[in-house]
């Protein structure tokens, strides 16, 4: 670990104690970040699956950074100094090589094991996604004009982005694959007259989302159903998915845009926004997908275009957000920690850990790591989108940015 540190740490510094005492300096400049790794048996899982041990290490208490910031810093002085590569540790080839293998075991995600991954992040208690994320609990990436442009209010125009990309008509049908606590399905029909359906696999989604519906009076227009889209069968005019894609699964890539196809009518548009990667295919970061993310992946475009060619889909438009996500998750984070002590009132320390190390290391992917969003507009017809894209800062200037009620402020009525 010596030798490999020694040759990776060109960017900052990293102070490392080791278990027995000794210490070791790797790097130049700023910033100095300092570790401690409390036990040998550490080192060693280090070594060989650095991936995986570094993220439970910090869980568990057994590296903890002495001095120079946070775990972000830590990661951060790793992360600007791999950049893109996923060959981490001197066994770096030899782990990616085998992720790469076993990718599509892993990321084999049919109805019933999608519902139980689904479950593991989203049905945690309801309180926690409320003490980091903005009122309309928006879970993805927000859109920010600039930087100085609060969470609340990108996420809001985020909405917007999305709605204005779908050519919205009073009375035309629309699907929300993955629809979340409701937010944008509220938005899109409040702004529009619009008839929204969204189906999601989180009992606690399905739940708050039709109160919402109710407590804002629209539940005849908008209604969120606990359903796959695998089993939806009926057609609609417009098809949004906002951060579910992610959860598809690259073995299922020509299943879910057939049945895109098949839903939409033949004058309809889908929008897919989803986390995507700029370093080509991959393999899902293995603690992710132990701990936060199970069977998730962030596909490369190069892996999406081919699966939508092949459904016969007309792809009418490809916006990439670069550094969004990073400044999202960014926000998120400081909500976090400035809520800590109520969380793990909730949970305990070592979830806290857990989630400090999930965002922080979702930021560095974003910043260094590769990683980006893609919003993907498909058609049935190459007529159906007007000609150049001056109608999406049209209806940008006509929406309002936010009429849906927030969860908060409905839970205070």
């Amino acid at each position: 670990m010596d030798r490999f540190l020694k040759s990776l740490i060109r960017t900052g510094t990293l102070s490392i104690t080791y278990a027995d005492g000794t210490t070791g300096c790797y790097g130049a400049g700023e910033p100095h970040v300092a570790l401690r790794i409390h036990d040998k048996a550490t080192q060693w899982r280090l070594v060989f699956h650095p991936e995986l041990a570094v993220g439970e290490a910090f869980m568990d208490g057994r590296i903890t950074v002495e001095s120079g910031g946070d775990v972000f810093d830590m990661l951060a002085v790793f992360m600007r100094n791999l950049g893109w590569s996923s060959e981490q540790g001197p066994l770096g080839a030899i782990t990616a090589k085998l992720r790469w293998l076993l990718r599509r075991l892993q990321q084999y995600n049919p109805a019933g094991t999608s519902r139980q991954n689904v479950a593991h992040h989203y049905d945690l208690k309801d309180e926690l996604f409320d003490l980091f994320l903005d009122q309309d609990r928006q879970y993805s990436c927000a859109y920010f004009p600039d930087l100085d442009t609060e969470l609340d209010e990108a996420q809001a125009q985020k909405k917007r982005h999305i709605a204005a990309k779908l050519l919205l008509k009073p009375g035309v049908k629309v699907l929300d694959i993955g629809s979340g606590w409701g937010g944008l399905g509220l938005y899109i029909s409040q702004v529009s007259r619009a008839d929204v359906t969204g189906i999601t696999l989180s009992q606690e989604q399905h739940r708050v989302s039709n109160q919402r519906a109710q407590g804002a009076g629209i539940a005849d227009r908008v209604r969120f159903e606990m359903r796959d889209y695998r089993q939806e069968s009926r057609r609609y005019d417009r098809v949004v998915s906002v951060g579910m894609f992610e959860h598809v699964g690259v073995n299922h890539y020509d299943a879910y845009f057939r049945k895109v196809a098949e839903l939409l009518t033949d004058d309809g548009v889908a929008l897919i926004h989803s986390i995507g990667r700029s370093d080509g295919p991959g393999a899902t970061n293995p603690w992710i997908r132990k701990y936060i993310f199970p069977g998730g992946y962030s596909p490369a475009l190069s892996e999406v275009l081919p699966a939508i060619e092949r459904a016969g889909l007309v792809v009418t438009d490809v916006e990439i957000l670069r550094l969004h996500y990073a400044e999202t998750l960014k926000h998120w984070r400081q909500r976090f920690n400035q809520n800590r002590d109520r969380i793990r009132a909730l949970y305990d320390e070592r979830f806290c850990r857990m989630w400090d190390f999930y965002l922080a290391a979702s930021e560095g992917a974003f910043r260094w790591g590769g990683h980006m969003v893609f919003q993907v507009q498909v058609a049935k017809a190459v007529e159906t989108v007007p000609m150049t894209r001056d109608y999406i800062g049209e209806a940008e200037r006509r929406l309002p940015l936010d009429l849906a009620p927030t969860r908060r402020q409905e839970a205070a009525e």
